[in-house]
């Protein structure tokens, strides 16, 4: 089976953020960069497939040079190859994206992503790469069994489950709950070091989203604390409806 994985380089959730005000962009300095968690969780998929029927694993990256970090991660985990997608800046819109990785993406039988990246979560590409690409889509799957070209996938939404029965070639984005990604081991990081990495200039389209403003969410007001006693619900009602107008 030979298999795509589209990652994301993504901020840690614990880096703070600051915005350069002059270019929209968040400032990159001082941040740590990890794959996306969904993403890393469709790299195990992609390596547990391998394993259990055979073929090679592929992972495709978007972006600057930073993002060989998050590349060489993958294939320490165990990918074959590695496709980087070289490009400056990040597009921020989904569109754009979706159609430079599918410039890459054609003649795999299985193309995986995550779900949604934990930055923009937009919750779009694998949808867009699947209509691109004229492919069966199948998101927000958290249990995943092939045989042959038969799939059965089994996608949680909100208060049931559904279960979708394709065809292979298809484009599968995962949830992380599907897999629990292993760790790299220094073998395998060591192994990652020598492999090559297909640097390709990205081809985008004109971008259908104009950033007209971008700032931090303001930092919350220290909250209160109550001792449990006979008046506190009349006190917490009171500040509801005098204070916090919200009653």
């Amino acid at each position: 089976m030979k298999i795509a994985v589209c990652i994301k380089q993504v901020p840690d959730t614990e880096s703070v953020l600051r915005i350069d005000p002059s270019t929209l962009t968040v400032i990159e300095d001082d941040i740590q960069w990890v794959i996306n968690p969904h993403d890393e969780t469709a790299v195990e998929q992609a390596l547990c497939l391998t394993e259990e029927a055979g073929g090679t694993v592929t992972v495709v990256s978007l972006g600057p040079v930073r993002v060989e970090k998050a590349i060489r991660e993958a294939l320490a985990m165990g990918a074959d190859n590695a496709v980087r997608l070289h490009c400056e800046t990040m597009p921020t819109d989904a569109a754009s994206v979706a159609r430079a990785l599918c410039r890459v993406l054609h003649g795999y039988d299985l193309v995986l992503t995550g779900d949604e990246a934990i930055d923009g979560a937009n919750t779009q590409v694998p949808q867009r790469v699947g209509t691109r690409l004229g492919l069966a889509c199948v998101t927000a799957v958290e249990e995943l069994h092939i045989a042959g070209t038969e799939c059965r996938a089994r996608r949680v939404l909100e208060g049931r489950e559904e279960i979708v029965r394709f065809s292979l070639p298809a484009v599968i984005g995962v949830n992380r709950r599907l897999k629990e990604p292993r760790y790299r081991t220094i073998r395998g990081l060591m192994q990652a070091k020598r492999k090559t990495i297909d640097v390709q200039l990205a081809e985008f389209d004109a971008g259908a989203i104009d950033t007209l403003n971008l700032k931090l969410p303001e930092r919350k007001s220290g909250g209160r604390r109550f001792v449990f006693d006979a008046p506190v619900a009349r006190v917490v009602a009171r500040i509801l409806r005098d204070e916090v107008k919200v009653i």
